[in-house]
């Protein structure tokens, strides 16, 4: 007698990963469609496919899921490499970094999580901090460090990098990031990011390069 073949053997870990993507994909699906208020974890489990018991098995309530997704959305930025190396001059850099940020933060569908976040971050400001904290200071942090890296070789004269890290990725975003978020339109073409980054670029050339004669 021949035995069966045995089924392939899946990983418990393999499992959990899977239904935890599941339960975030619908989760998100529900906080874009209803807001964060309007949400339920009933309807949270019936977009993601399963039982609110299995949904609190994973996650003990909204605020927890919510969480969940704000740390997904720094990874998803991470994703992008702004390559932030001290070697690389700043007008290579500047100029490609402004145009990755900006496609990023403006990407299609990308800013569900940001506009969920600002509803609630009066009443909630621990989701609101982590979310300043996971994605955009950190941002800011690197890319700050990599300004005072050019400003020790003298290629600028800065005296706040973290200032005017900020002050950059500021004007990166002009007349671009707050129409998307409110919708009044969609993503930026690339065409309308570079020439925003461009007109940003020189204002910050113009602000810290260092006086000639």
């Amino acid at each position: 007698m021949i035995a069966p073949s045995p089924k392939p053997l899946q990983l418990v870990g393999e499992e959990d990963s899977s239904k935890r993507r599941q339960i975030l994909d619908g989760a998100r699906k529900v906080f874009m469609d209803l807001g964060f208020d309007g949400a339920s974890m009933g309807e949270i489990a019936r977009a993601a496919g399963v039982s609110k018991g299995t949904l609190y098995v994973y996650f003990p309530d909204k605020a927890g899921l919510f969480a969940a997704i704000v740390e997904e959305e720094k990874l998803e930025q991470s994703k992008t490499a702004f390559n932030f190396d001290p070697e690389r001059d700043v007008d290579t850099t500047l100029p490609e970094f402004g145009r990755a940020y900006v496609a990023v933060l403006c990407r299609p569908g990308g800013g569900s999580a940001v506009r969920t976040v600002m509803a609630i971050a009066e009443r909630m400001p621990e989701l609101g901090s982590r979310f300043y904290e996971h994605v955009i200071a950190h941002t800011i942090d690197r890319f700050a460090a990599y300004l005072e890296a050019r400003t020790t070789l003298g290629e600028l004269a800065i005296d706040d990098c973290q200032l005017a890290a900020s002050q950059f990725m500021q004007m990166c975003q002009a007349t671009l990031f707050q129409a998307f978020i409110f919708q009044a339109k969609p993503s930026p073409s690339p065409e309308q990011i570079s020439s925003v980054v461009d007109s940003a670029t020189r204002v910050f050339f113009a602000a810290y390069r260092p006086k000639m004669g």
